[in-house]
């Protein structure tokens, strides 16, 4: 879609102002209460908005731990590094190792929400695609969450091409292929297995670098989904779920949550596919046995 200059310089102020207004961190309360110990974390940037920033390299937010205690410097070490497998799920490290680094996600932020339907209907669908809706996207996304999971089970990293940026898969590769067997086996999941689906947030990047005709743009969406394993089966069984499923110790080891982050290019005339540049599978168990640790 053509825009005038006037109409770019109204959309760069809009940017700003949106960026401005967004600036305060977004409190996500990554939340397993036990013994009335509850366990935050907070969403921070480095840059002056929280998500659009005119320069690419700067947009990608980070995470902080926050926490009663002082962090000692080991624990952050060790944080910052993928715990190496330990099958034996009594042991002191994760029963499913972290995939990549990046920071667990497992619920909706209210706030990041509000800026998704801006984003979407107020940038991402005027501006970038008219065609696209966030109930189909999910969708996609599902689906190839499903297909990524099997080629991660059986190491197919040919097959992951396509599917998965060069960067990831080389973040994946050396992990992947220390998991054991039965640690593999967790990572594929059924499409029927997901009973929640969420877009946790939506990314709007701009590069605007001197020289450039066209402004180079892209889409990214942070992903979270939520399965149960076995869930197909329950159902046709018609057994009742208990709500509080995730504290129950009969269906703690059966979930997990997913975290995939898809990103496309938007600039005029380079559109891509989707692609993924961001894939983490870990059980809820495994957090909350971390946090009893701190």
């Amino acid at each position: 879609m053509n825009i005038s200059c006037s109409g770019r310089l109204q959309l760069t102020s809009f940017f700003r102002l949106l960026s401005t207004n967004f600036k305060l961190s977004a409190r996500q309360l990554l939340a397993e209460s036990n013994g009335g110990i509850v366990h935050e974390k907070i969403l921070t940037n480095t840059s002056n908005s929280l998500i659009i920033d005119n320069n690419l390299y700067n947009t990608h937010l980070q995470y902080a731990d926050i926490s009663r205690k002082p962090v000692r410097k080991e624990a952050k070490e060790e944080r910052i590094q993928p715990p190496p497998p330990n099958p034996d799920p009594s042991g002191n490290e994760r029963t499913l190792p972290r995939l990549m680094n990046f920071p667990e996600i497992m619920w909706p932020s209210m706030f990041n929400s509000m800026r998704n339907w801006v984003l979407v209907y107020g940038i991402i669908r005027p501006y970038f695609d008219k065609e696209f809706y966030l109930k189909e996207f999910i969708r996609g996304a599902k689906k190839a969450m499903q297909v990524v999971s099997v080629k991660l089970m059986n190491s197919d990293f040919s097959g992951l091409n396509n599917l998965v940026t060069e960067e990831a898969l080389a973040e994946l590769k050396p992990v992947i292929q220390k998991l054991s067997v039965s640690q593999r086996r967790q990572l594929e999941v059924q499409e029927s297995d997901v009973y929640l689906t969420f877009p946790y947030q939506v990314g709007v990047m701009f590069d605007e670098s001197s020289g450039r005709k066209i402004q180079k743009r892209w889409v990214e969406i942070t992903m979270v989904f939520h399965i149960l394993r076995g869930l197909h089966e329950i159902r046709e069984s018609g057994e009742e779920i208990p709500w509080n499923m995730g504290t129950m110790p009969e269906y703690q080891d059966k979930v997990f949550v997913c975290n995939y982050r898809f990103i496309k290019e938007f600039t005029s005339g380079q559109e891509s596919d989707w692609t993924i540049n961001v894939v983490n599978h870990f059980k809820p168990l495994d957090l909350i046995n971390e946090m009893k640790r701190v």
